[in-house]
């Protein structure tokens, strides 16, 4: 790694332990308690097959983020995948439906907490090194 690179140990630890945590806790909820999560968060009746994919998905990232603990950099393309699909997502879902002002509100508190991992991820990140050309 070259001295210009600046990482930002903590941010990028603090990341993982958010995605263990919030991912982790949300998928597992999906699968194992899907109709308590669909409660808590008043989300509709969803096609089961599609909500435990989203369940699955948020709990592989919960497990590469433990491995994200031990080597952050090697691990830091899982954080740069976290904060492309949630970038897509505003800008493919969000974005639209605000324009046209059907936005629903149960979805409001999802949308903060994914804001708030694009925000954690963006400083995190430590892209000058995730795109540095490879020395092989």
């Amino acid at each position: 790694m070259s001295k210009s690179t600046k990482v930002r140990m903590n941010w990028l630890k603090g990341m993982y332990i958010y995605t263990i945590v919030g991912a982790g806790g949300f998928g597992l909820g999906m699968l194992v308690a899907p109709e308590l999560i669909k409660s808590i968060f008043a989300w509709p009746v969803a096609e089961p097959i599609a909500f435990g994919i989203v369940g699955s998905i948020w709990v592989a990232f919960a497990i590469l983020s433990v491995f994200g603990l031990r080597s952050p950099l090697k691990f830091a393309p899982v954080l740069f995948l976290q904060l492309c699909y949630k970038a897509v997502w505003f800008i493919g879902i969000v974005l639209p439906l605000l324009v046209t002002a059907q936005f629903p509100t149960y979805a409001i508190l999802h949308a903060v907490i994914f804001a708030t991992y694009i925000v954690g991820d963006i400083i995190a990140i430590p892209f000058s090194y995730l795109f540095a050309k490879s020395s092989e």
